[in-house]
């Protein structure tokens, strides 16, 4: 069987350490415990950030690799998918993080990590350059609430309209609920567990 592996990346002033990336691992680690998960700190240059998730893929290059990315991960994970083809699940992603992110521009500091860190006007070009006019729709699963206070839902709602699109009522930018959710990702992915294909 050809190795699998999974990329989790992680949002704008976040880590591995967040609830969902903390929840996906749990999860993968008991239902997929033969998927490696790859789950990095993410530099805060974008284009730094960018070249370790290339690198991580570079580094299984025979791997079959699957990508979730929530919020600002989830605009990397879209340059990736169209990059390598791999399938991808977003989570109330970022659509254009270069306008939403020039509100905070200076330092700032990573709650997670407490690294303190500069956003810089140069990085919103960066982000800018990775923009993707033109994306295969079939290649994501797009999750979003409506009540994210962060990012507009409806951005994410018009790019990826020809996706497989779940829009939930309510909730907030963390994704309420979910945990309940990770089965639904499985079926995208169409994962294999003990044997048994797992298909939407």
């Amino acid at each position: 069987m050809r190795l699998q592996r999974l990329l989790i990346i992680h949002g704008f002033n976040s880590s591995p350490g967040s609830m969902k990336a903390q929840l996906t691992m749990a999860y993968f680690d008991k239902h997929f415990p033969h998927i490696k998960v790859h789950a990095p700190q993410l530099k805060s240059s974008p284009l730094q950030a960018l070249q370790q998730l290339q690198d991580i893929i570079a580094s299984q290059p025979n791997a079959h690799w699957y990508i979730t990315g929530s919020s600002l991960g989830g605009f990397f994970a879209t340059y990736l998918s169209e990059q390598y083809g791999h399938k991808a699940v977003l989570i109330n992603p970022a659509v254009r993080p270069f306008e939403l992110l020039q509100d905070v521009i200076g330092e700032q500091t990573n709650p997670y990590t407490n690294e303190t860190y500069h956003v810089l006007p140069q990085h919103m070009q960066q982000l800018q350059d990775m923009y993707q006019n033109r994306i295969d729709a079939n290649n994501y699963m797009v999750m979003v609430q409506t009540g994210d206070e962060v990012l507009d839902y409806r951005q994410a709602v018009e790019k990826y309209q020809h996706s497989h699109l779940i829009v939930q009522q309510g909730g907030d930018h963390s994704f309420i609920d979910f945990e309940k959710m990770l089965p639904v990702i499985v079926k995208f992915f169409q994962l294999e567990n003990n044997g048994h294909s797992e298909r939407a």
